[in-house]
């Protein structure tokens, strides 16, 4: 409450008070009043500093919560690009497989698993030698891997366990696991655009012998090498 001074000692002294009396209690009220605007600018200060801790209170939240979903989108980010990558490199780079027969004994044992190149070929035809993996000419949805022994327009002979491209006598160290159920003579002619295949183990082998040749657009990948049981390189020597 706000008091005027000369209200106060015309009052005063129409109550018959002195002057002196009168200005100890204008002090009296000054004080008062003064410590009421002390007050209120005290509340006022308080209440200011209870609305910015609120302020700043709401302002962690925000930000903890925007903390929290960068996070998540970090994670996201990270686990849908490496499934991009992923997708990429088995659809368009490599292929994995795990061998189910043993047409490739000694060179590629049953259950190994072997990695492949798919991107081998882009700029450069199959060579003879080179171990490749491609869709079964009698299968659908299946891979073979096999060996390339005979290439466009090869004219091939098998006769007493050996083979022989173009009259040559082709040599094969990897065939290591015996070869004894060749028997009198077949010749093959290796259409253009086309490959002969064949298994290291030849005794067990279903291959071109039996289902002709392979087109190069059959043809996935070359096969690298093998990573388990152990890690065996696979590329021509």
């Amino acid at each position: 409450m706000n008091y005027n001074h000369d209200e106060i000692l015309d009052e005063m002294k129409k109550n018959g008070d002195n002057a002196s009396d009168a200005e100890n209690t204008e002090k009296n009220i000054n004080n008062e009043n003064a410590e009421n605007t002390k007050t209120v600018v005290k509340a006022r200060e308080i209440d200011e500093k209870q609305k910015k801790s609120k302020k700043k209170n709401k302002d962690d939240e925000e930000e903890e919560e925007t903390s929290w979903f960068r996070e998540l989108c970090s994670w996201i980010m990270i686990f849908a690009g490496a499934f991009i990558v992923a997708y990429i490199l088995s659809n368009f780079v490599i292929v994995n497989a795990k061998v189910p027969s043993g047409s490739m004994i000694s060179t590629i044992n049953i259950d190994d698993k072997v990695l492949g190149f798919r991107l081998s070929y882009m700029f450069s035809d199959p060579k003879r030698g080179d171990i490749v993996m491609f869709n079964a000419p009698d299968k659908d949805n299946t891979i073979y891997i096999k060996r390339i022994i005979g290439l466009p327009g090869d004219k091939i002979v098998i006769e007493d366990n050996t083979v022989y491209i173009n009259g040559e006598k082709l040599e094969e160290d990897y065939v290591r696991n015996g070869w004894e159920k060749s028997e009198g003579r077949t010749e093959y002619e290796v259409p253009k655009g086309e490959y002969f295949m064949m298994g290291d183990n030849r005794d067990e082998s279903s291959d071109s012998r039996v289902w002709g040749t392979v087109k190069k657009k059959e043809i996935i990948a070359k096969a690298i090498f093998r990573y388990y049981p152990s890690i065996k390189s696979l590329l021509k020597k």
